[in-house]
C-alpha cells in the first residue's frame, strides 16, 4: 500500500514538473495577478474586519484570535450601529429634518432607556433603566440575554402560582364582615 501511494505521489510530481510553472496564489507564471479582495467585502459588511481583527489582537484578550472573530464582531456592530441609525433616522423625521444629527443619535439610543425613565417618573436615566429597557425589547433581550447589565438588577418576576387567589381572598372577606344591622 506504501509503495502504491509513494508511486503516485512520484507520478504527480513528475506530471508538475511537465506542466508550465505556477507562481503565488495558484496562477501561471507570468499571468496576470489578481486584484486583491478585502474580507469585509468577502464577508458583505461595511465594517473593517481587518481592522477588528488588529485591534482584538492587539487588545490581548485572548492569546490567539480566531479568523471568524473579527468578522462575526463586525457583522454585530453593524447591526448595532444599523438599528440606531434606524432610530436616529425615525427622530429626525419626527422632529421635521432631513439629516440625522448627533441628537437624534442620543435620542435614538437613549428613548427605550427615557422611556423606561420616565415610566418610572424620573429625570435622570440610570442603569436600572437600560436594564428594564434591554429586557423589555425582543430584540436587544434576545442580543443581550447573556450580558449582565452592573447595577442593573432584575426584571420583577413572579410565578403565578406563588400569587394568592383573587376569587378566595374575595369570598374569605364577605365570610369576616359583620352582617348589617337593618
Amino acid at each position: 500500500m506504501l509503495s502504491f501511494l509513494l508511486s503516485i505521489c512520484v507520478f504527480s510530481s513528475s506530471r508538475v514538473s511537465m506542466e508550465a510553472k505556477k507562481g503565488a496564489g495558484g496562477r501561471k507564471a507570468g499571468g496576470p495577478k489578481k486584484k486583491p479582495v478585502s474580507r469585509s467585502v468577502k464577508a458583505g459588511l461595511q465594517f473593517p474586519v481587518g481592522r477588528l481583527g488588529r485591534y482584538l489582537k492587539k487588545g490581548r484578550y485572548a492569546q490567539r484570535v480566531g479568523t471568524g472573530a473579527p468578522v462575526y464582531l463586525a457583522a454585530v456592530l453593524e447591526y448595532l450601529a444599523a438599528e440606531v441609525l434606524e432610530l436616529a433616522g425615525n427622530a429626525a423625521r419626527d422632529n421635521k429634518k432631513n439629516r440625522i444629527i448627533p441628537r437624534h443619535v442620543l435620542l435614538a439610543v437613549l428613548e427605550l432607556a427615557g422611556n423606561a425613565a420616565r415610566d418610572n417618573k424620573k429625570n435622570r436615566i440610570i442603569p436600572r433603566h437600560v436594564l428594564l429597557a434591554v429586557r423589555n425589547d425582543e430584540e436587544l433581550g434576545k442580543l443581550l440575554a447573556g450580558v449582565t447589565i452592573a447595577h442593573g438588577g432584575v426584571l420583577p418576576n413572579i410565578n403565578p402560582v406563588l400569587l394568592p387567589k383573587k376569587a378566595a381572598a374575595k369570598e374569605a372577606a364577605k365570610v369576616t364582615k359583620s352582617p348589617k344591622k337593618a
